[in-house]
């Protein structure tokens, strides 16, 4: 297939460009910059603008482009910023594959679409919740309205792991200095998937013509933040006794703390099961010790 993939520099984004282009498909990225390689195009969301000589004859596109969720302080001007950049891409993509009868797209989209539900187990049939990040998402999905007359996989993801990028990327030196505890209670759930399930998923959701609609990327089996550090304490068998309390966390980070790291998401992939999607990384201590 040729494949247009936008965000193709981010950390599942270049690792699923690799993928692809390994198992025989034609890629291009788009850049928001001047093309500097052969397989790459320009576009700009903000805009609302594609390349059209570029997307003839895709057959199918990922969109993964968009401001980092945690990587700023969310001040009014970054909480617009992360919106924009989401709302704004989706609907730029989604246009474009109407435009150019694209048969499938893959949308990104994130667990935070079901706000903090505590221990609910949340399968892709639960409603949206509340909170900024659970209207973004809502709002989010809906972008991808114009490409209605092709197949829409939303694939909602959790907290994707990888040493290299995202968060276990900064929480690996803390851990490896001994510093590392669970935050606040440690009884919310972390919905996380290992980047090379993610990037399989995706790839299964492009091949798979039975796979449509919200598709929860997370492992079968999420944990407990304090879960979660026992088994990166056991990996790097160093302490992890240490414990940040929730008003430290939300003093450091602001209304991020309640939404981004405090806020329990019991996701489980049950579209992905039911569809015979197999995970390579089913437990935690399992992935990280691959991992590490």
């Amino acid at each position: 297939m040729k494949i247009i993939v936008t965000g193709a520099s981010g950390l599942i984004g270049s690792a699923l460009v690799e993928s692809l282009l390994i198992h025989g498909h034609e890629v291009v990225r788009l850049v928001r910059r001047a093309p500097a390689a052969p397989d790459e195009a320009r576009w700009d969301p903000s805009a609302g603008t594609v390349d059209d000589a570029a997307l003839a004859g895709a057959d199918a596109a990922v969109n993964l482009a968009g401001a980092g969720i945690g990587d700023k302080r969310w001040t009014p001007a970054y909480k617009a910023e992360v919106r924009n950049s989401r709302v704004n891409g989706t609907t730029t993509i989604a246009k474009a594959v109407a435009q150019h009868d694209i048969g499938v797209l893959v949308a990104g989209s994130a667990v935070g679409w079901y706000g903090d539900r505590g221990d609910d187990v949340l399968t892709e049939s639960e409603p949206n919740g509340s909170g900024f990040l659970a209207e973004l998402v809502r709002d989010w999905e809906a972008a991808v309205e114009p490409a209605a007359g092709a197949r829409v996989v939303r694939i909602r993801s959790g907290i994707v792991l990888s040493p290299t990028g995202g968060a276990l990327k900064q929480m690996l030196p803390i851990f490896k200095a001994g510093l590392g505890g669970r935050l606040g209670s440690g009884r919310q759930w972390f919905p996380w998937i290992s980047l090379a399930d993610e990037v399989a998923a995706i790839r299964f959701c492009l091949e798979n013509d039975a796979v449509s609609g919200a598709v929860n990327l997370s492992a079968p089996q999420p944990v407990t933040n304090r879960e979660l550090t026992v088994s990166l304490r056991q990996a790097l068998r160093r302490p992890a006794f240490a414990v940040v309390p929730r008003i430290a966390l939300r003093i450091g980070l602001g209304e991020f703390a309640n939404e981004g790291v405090l806020a329990s998401q019991r996701a489980v992939p049950q579209a992905l099961m039911d569809a015979g999607f197999a995970f390579g990384d089913q437990t935690l201590d399992a992935a990280l010790d691959s991992m590490l």
